[in-house]
């Protein structure tokens, strides 16, 4: 699944198996986005897992003992291996800081069809089933908290869990009681099979408790897959749609299909007004790339439905056959995407 997003972390442990079976991992570092996007680096080594807490340490130790931590804007492990590079990476980790040389180890496998979130009813290794759901945007109150545990509780499970995709997943479902939990859940307003707008969206904490945050993300989400789920019924496309308050991309905006950087911008009567840059066919997996952006492409929120809505809808007038929109957004004419 690679649901933790390991191309975007600072440090990330991907599980592998080598030439021999023996599972392992993969280590990947220097992720992150904010201002300065990145994805981690893969060092091709193959480590066991009794050996990924000395590992851990030795890259932290690196950041620690060579990273720019006295340069608050650069104080992140990427900067490091940027001016470095893997291969000089790994050498210092091993004869620096672990006293020994890691194998070389294989690449994750990366599957184009799996989405990441969890979404939906899914069995598990043991037979039973879990059950993932998809809360509005990652909103969730306490009460509403407080029903879920209920209900998990009422068919026989005490583990809920949280994904990075701001989801929820209900474990342990003996596959008899899947339909009940199903609706149990689904009449709380919590879908197990939403539209692609309810699934793939997601928006940071935005103006409301951050006070980082230029504009309001979840409100604004919100109508946003209302309107969207209104307009474009039938669409079915997995395009995600991440939201973000200001600069620092907390809901992964360059790694989204469709990302939304908040910031201040002039509607039509010359006023300064809640908005959002645009960022266009970004993606993960096999489809690594950060979106682009296009010179003067914003949007007023009020605007934001009517945008989405016409960019989604000239993309599958487009679309070749089984185009996805991060493609089809890189050869787009900018007309097009406006």
């Amino acid at each position: 699944m690679h649901c933790v997003n390991h191309e975007i972390n600072d440090v990330a442990f991907v599980g592998v198996r080598d030439a021999s079976g023996e599972a392992g991992y993969d280590l990947f570092v220097g992720g992150g986005l904010s201002t300065n996007p990145m994805f981690a680096q893969r060092l091709g080594t193959f480590v066991r897992p009794d050996q990924v807490s000395e590992v851990w340490a030795g890259v932290c130790a690196i950041f620690r003992d060579y990273g720019f931590r006295r340069l608050r804007t650069r104080a992140r492990i990427k900067f490091l291996i940027k001016e470095w590079g893997a291969e000089r990476f790994r050498e210092v980790l091993e004869q620096e800081y672990l006293g020994y040389a890691l194998p070389d180890g294989p690449e994750p496998e990366l599957d184009p069809g799996v989405r990441r979130d969890h979404v939906g009813v899914h069995r598990q290794r043991d037979g039973r089933f879990y059950v993932g759901f998809a809360p509005k945007v990652g909103r969730v109150s306490g009460t509403s908290l407080l029903r879920v545990a209920e209900i998990a509780e009422e068919h026989g499970s005490d583990r809920v869990r949280t994904t990075a995709d701001q989801k929820l997943v209900i474990l342990d479902i003996e596959e008899e009681r899947v339909p009940s939990i199903t609706a149990a859940l689904e009449s709380e307003g919590f879908q197990v099979n939403p539209s692609v707008f309810r699934r793939q969206t997601m928006a940071c904490t935005g103006i409301e408790f951050c006070k980082l945050a230029i504009v309001e993300t979840k409100d604004r989400a919100a109508t946003l897959i209302d309107e969207l789920e209104k307009r474009l019924p039938d669409f079915e496309e997995p395009v995600t749609i991440n939201v973000n308050g200001c600069p620092n991309s907390c809901a992964r905006i360059q790694v989204a299909d469709i990302g939304l950087k908040g910031q201040l911008v002039m509607n039509d009567r010359g006023e300064q007004v809640e908005g959002y840059q645009i960022h266009l066919g970004g993606g993960m997996g096999l489809t690594q790339a950060f979106g682009k952006k296009i010179r003067g492409l914003k949007t007023t929120a009020d605007d934001l439905p009517d945008y989405v809505e016409r960019v989604l809808r000239r993309f599958r007038e487009q679309r070749g056959d089984g185009e996805n929109f991060a493609a089809w957004a890189g050869r787009a004419d900018d007309a097009d995407l406006k």
